[in-house]
């Protein structure tokens, strides 16, 4: 028995041996498949690459599209729209819809019928396009659609740039009622920019076509320096192509646009259409005036309510647009504007103590610089028979002799002196301002090539430098601001949805540009100009007026003053604040002219837009509109008017309107007797009948709102 037992036991170790190397086996055959398909997916997922065509054929196509955000709004200082983006639609049609279904239907009578059913409603659309849009008939428009479904176009233009309004009206027109499966109706929106108040400021600004990423898109003004902000930021998202067209591919990454943000300027738009009419009426006709601008600014914070630019177009020669920043972007030699600046550093420096200070005439030879001279000194000589004329009489009649003698006499020795303080008035260098391309002054000095005592003398009457419009007005309204200058700026503060994300507003140049009594007694200059000398036209505005005119002569190529015919390009300047003992605004004026012989003067063009502005905003401002004293009688209120025995209407006299809101007008109106009808929203600006004409009472009156 114990034999038989290891005999069994023998017979089946050999047995047990062999599954086990079996299973071994079978074992590394799954290992070494894993392995193998383990590197094949390696190989799939990163080397393997199909070929072009294959994979072209089996793939569907992803696109990128760029998605646009809305571009920001820029808006005045009340609110008021100066640039805004909104959407428009174009619209297009797929012709093929439903071509193929109907092809293949196993009926093909019916399908035949739904084809034609489908050709009937394209022709009734045809018609309705017809009348919406009546560049083509009926009959073009359902060619046109016949021919594409024959093709099998996908993509027939409509119309671009449709409104909302017409864009719903079109979604209701026979076949596209039916919706884009089977109408065809295809709608793109995109944004448009538009300019609700047209032309006016649009140097300042600015344009732009659409809300592109490109720069290069975006040309001028604020739409070009604050392009960043207001474009905001560029979604983007994958389309792929399927044979239903193009859907979103949500295997891709998908970013969303973000709108663009606002931004608040400080432009009053009622202050830059009074600014702009005034200049445009007075330059209109001036055949030899090259272009003029005029800016307004506010004293106390630098903010500028108004920014004219106008530029005689050269596609057409009679009119003006706004197409260089003469502001920013022009620096001439000043002329007696600068004069002022003479007459404060000598001030400011001690060397005179008053405008009484008496300066002896020399028959208008100045003394350290011969070869400047002033017939006007010798006028005055003659006229009042006197050798020695006051500052405060040179200043008004603006003698070059008096502010050339007054540089030479006390910066002579030290014309660095003289130099220094014509950069601390803020004219020497430029500064940060919210457009670009504002240039730097040329400030000549004694290391200069060439300098000499005339350099000294010509630089205190306004030659031998260069500033720009801007830089001469910044001065001026430190003068009205007992000192402080301000920084002039556009932009108030940066918004999103109404809500401030970046404040700007107001900053100091300099806290002091000198001592305080100078102000005043530099203001009792200019205010002298206005009342007697070369600004008198002014003293008729309806508030006082403060300031300075300039004429100036601008260098031709050769570096002469005058062409070989005598000819001169002048520069006509007038440079001030109002009111003058109590200054809210500042305010400059500058016309250019082509070579020519006939004279612009400061105390001219400048002088009456000027003085049409400033007229014009003292009716409208609120910061000078009387108050209303409770008091008086109510008369006794009666319907209608009653007509005097004899059957003649009394005449009234029609009242003042312009400026005026709609309550105060048609009160003014009613009050004469008279009916009032109107026509749009805000100011009056144009009346009939005119004001001071008679008219029957109980006639109408008719003003226009703007």
């Amino acid at each position: 028995m114990a034999e038989d037992n290891n005999i069994q036991g023998q017979a089946k170790k050999p047995g047990r041996d062999r599954i086990g190397m079996i299973l071994w086996l079978v074992y590394l055959g799954l290992l070494l498949a894993s392995v193998l398909v383990i590197g094949k997916i390696i190989y799939f997922q990163f080397l393997w690459k199909p070929e072009p065509k294959i994979e072209a054929a089996l793939t569907p196509r992803s696109v990128k599209r760029v998605l646009e955000p809305v571009r920001g709004n820029i808006i005045d200082c009340n609110g008021r729209l100066l640039a805004m983006s909104y959407p428009v639609y174009d619209l297009h049609m797929d012709c093929t819809v439903m071509k193929d279904a109907y092809s293949k239907m196993s009926d093909q009578a019916k399908g035949k019928q739904r084809e034609q059913e489908w050709l009937d409603k394209a022709k009734e659309l045809s018609a309705s396009l017809s009348k919406a849009f009546p560049s083509k008939t009926a009959d073009q428009y359902y060619k046109e659609i016949r021919s594409g479904r024959a093709s099998g176009k996908k993509y027939l233009p409509i119309a671009r740039g449709v409104d909302r309004r017409t864009m719903n009206a079109v979604k209701a027109f026979p076949l596209f009622k039916e919706g884009a499966n089977k109408g065809g109706l295809i709608v793109e929106q995109r944004n448009v920019r538009k300019y609700p108040y047209g032309k006016l400021a649009r140097r300042t600004i600015g344009f732009v076509r659409d809300n592109s990423s490109n720069v290069a898109n975006t040309h001028i003004g604020l739409e070009g320096r604050y392009d960043a902000v207001l474009h905001g930021q560029d979604g983007r998202e994958y389309l792929r192509v399927t044979d239903y067209g193009r859907v979103r591919d949500f295997d891709s990454t998908y970013v969303r646009a973000i709108d663009g943000q606002d931004l608040r300027t400080t432009i009053n738009i009622d202050f830059q259409d009074i600014a702009d009419r005034a200049l445009r009426e007075e330059i209109s006709e001036e055949a030899d005036l090259e272009g003029a601008c005029l800016a307004l600014m506010e004293v106390k914070t630098g903010a500028i309510r108004a920014m004219v630019n106008l530029s005689r177009d050269p596609f057409r020669e009679n009119e003006f647009e706004e197409i260089t920043n003469y502001i920013i972007g022009r620096k001439n030699e000043p002329g007696s504007v600068f004069k002022t600046v003479t007459l404060t550093a000598c001030l400011d420096d001690g060397y005179i103590d008053s405008l009484g200070v008496m300066v002896p005439t020399n028959h208008g030879v100045v003394q350290k610089a011969k070869a400047i001279r002033d017939v006007h000194i010798s006028d005055w000589e003659r006229q009042y028979g006197v050798n020695e004329i006051s500052v405060r009489d040179g200043f008004k009649i603006s003698s070059n002799y008096v502010f050339a003698t007054l540089a030479l006499e006390n910066y002579s020795k030290k014309p660095r002196t003289f130099i220094e303080k014509i950069y601390s008035f803020g004219l020497g260098e430029s500064f940060d301002f919210d457009l670009d391309g504002l240039l730097t002054p040329t400030i000549p000095t004694p290391e200069t090539r060439y300098w000499t005592n005339t350099d000294l003398g010509t630089m205190g009457f306004g030659y031998s430098t260069e500033e720009t419009p801007l830089h001469i007005l910044t001065f001026y309204n430190a003068i009205a601001n007992k000192g402080r200058m301000m920084k002039p700026y556009l932009v108030e503060d940066v918004e999103e949805k109404g809500v401030v994300t970046d404040k700007r507003g107001p900053s100091i140049l300099n806290s002091a540009i000198c001592k305080p009594w100078v102000t005043d007694t530099v203001t009792t200059a200019l205010k002298a100009v206005t009342e007697e000398g070369t600004a008198r036209r002014l003293k008729t505005a309806k508030t006082q007026i403060a300031g300075k005119t300039g004429t100036s002569f601008a260098t031709f190529d050769n570096g002469s003053y005058s062409d070989a015919g005598g000819a001169r390009k002048y520069q006509g300047t007038f440079v001030g604040f109002f009111p003058a003992d109590n200054p809210k605004y500042s305010v400059i004026c500058c016309v250019y002219s082509k070579p020519t012989h006939h004279q612009y003067q400061g105390g001219g063009i400048p002088a009456r837009a000027i003085k049409t502005l400033v007229d014009n905003i003292y009716d409208i401002d609120p910061h000078w509109r009387a108050e209303v004293h409770k008091g008086g009688e109510v008369p006794e209120m009666k319907a209608g008017y009653e007509v005097p025995a004899g059957g003649n209407t009394p005449t009234v006299k029609v009242p003042e309107l312009k400026g005026l809101g709609l309550k105060d007008a048609m009160f003014l109106i009613e009050n004469s007797g008279l009916e009032c009808s109107y026509n749009g929203v805000g100011h009056v600006y144009r009346q009939s009948p005119a004001a001071g004409t008679t008219a029957n009472r109980g006639g109408k009156v008719i003003i226009d709102l703007k």
